[in-house]
């Protein structure tokens, strides 16, 4: 007897799923350190976004929090995921690291093998290590470091050699709410006190995955993580997995009893930082965000915009302009939208404004563009 079709699961159903699992249906309960480990770490180019971030998604969430697990060393940053700088639990670190290796060591050659033709990289490595572990370098002190011993060599290749080949860690006061200034990097076991797990899992990171941001497809998979040849993963976890079909025919993976709310289910507007995840860990992009919009969101340069969803929906961009102790938010939505959205969104937005700009002597909000 042939088995029986997959369950299809159209844009709406997947839309909730993903807003239900990144804590954006309902803001959660959950500490910091454990809301960061749900969500598999948080992009974090720059020291700020992941505190919106967690302020948007949980319920009781201060500045404090957050920055206290990085002073505890409870979370770190570092490269991970799409060879991109990921805030992360301590525990996360230790166990992505390792799954993520051969991505990054991919990635390095990709972006740097003629600049590292010739040397012997496990040399590179042990001096980095050494330089690091004696005291904390920013990438550009660290290849001078490297440059004295190689110096027919680019400086900044022979960092990114280290910084890929090595957990570095950034060391506070990056990643402090408010603070500045150029990140220093050390090793996570010199940080941490212990070293990556020796025997890695890629199948519990699917697991993790697809909690965070299933259903989705092995590609998406693949676009999250950095990593290839996931399809041989995803067949090994067999019956631990549950298979869907999307409206257009592709295969969706899930965790049995992951959330799939009602394609109903109230989703009320939520302010997103610079970089965040939702809009960045799917190679289908389409539950949160149009294409149009997306070319908006994303800049040429690299940069993801602060955005708001409406619905559940990229509905438009944010920025907080602050001025002689003023601080104003303004609002540029894609199209226009009904008064009660408008209404939601102030509000949503005044609370926004308390805690990111706490210090400010005046509020207010505007919005620029459609009425």
């Amino acid at each position: 007897m042939a088995a029986p079709a997959p369950d299809v699961l159209d844009h709406a159903q997947l839309n909730r799923a993903l807003l239900a699992r990144q804590l954006l249906l309902e803001r959660s309960d959950l500490g910091a350190v454990d809301a960061v480990e749900h969500l598999v770490g948080m992009q974090a180019q720059a020291p700020n976004p992941p505190y919106i971030g967690l302020w948007t998604r949980l319920a009781r969430f201060r500045t404090l929090d957050l920055a206290a697990g990085v002073q505890s060393r409870e979370v770190v940053r570092l490269v991970l995921m799409r060879g991109t700088i990921h805030l992360v639990s301590a525990r996360d670190c230790l166990r992505l690291r390792p799954v993520l290796a051969e991505s990054l060591e991919r990635s390095l050659k990709g972006t740097f093998g003629r600049k590292l033709a010739g040397l012997d990289l496990a040399d590179v490595v042990a001096l980095g290590v050494e330089a690091v572990e004696k005291e904390a370098l920013t990438l550009g002190a660290l290849g001078t470091v490297l440059a004295e011993r190689w110096p027919d060599h680019d400086a900044f290749a022979l960092a990114n050699a280290v910084r890929n080949l090595v957990p570095l860690v950034q060391v506070p006061p990056r990643g402090l709410w408010g603070e500045s200034g150029q990140a220093a990097h050390t090793t996570a076991s010199s940080w941490l006190g212990r070293g990556p797990d020796t025997d890695p899992d890629p199948g519990a990171v699917v697991e993790r995955y697809l909690a965070a941001f299933g259903p989705a497809s092995v590609k998406d998979m693949q676009v999250w993580s950095g990593m290839t040849r996931l399809a041989s993963v995803v067949g090994r976890l067999g019956t631990r997995l549950r298979v869907f079909r999307g409206t257009d025919g592709r295969t969706l993976y899930d965790l049995p009893d992951a959330p799939r709310p009602a394609p109903g289910t109230p989703a009320p507007v939520r302010f997103l930082p610079d970089f965040d995840n939702i809009l960045l860990s799917h190679a289908d992009r389409s539950r949160v965000i149009t294409e149009e919009r997306r070319r908006h969101v994303f800049t040429r340069n690299g940069l993801i915009r602060p955005t708001f969803l409406v619905d559940g929906e990229v509905a438009g961009m944010w920025r907080v302009d602050r001025e002689r102790g003023a601080a104003r938010l303004v609002l540029q939505p894609f199209s226009p939208l009904p008064r009660s959205v408008r209404d939601e969104l102030t509000d949503e937005g005044g609370r926004l404004l308390s805690f990111a700009a706490a210090d400010s002597s005046s509020q207010d909000i505007v919005f620029d563009g459609h009425p």
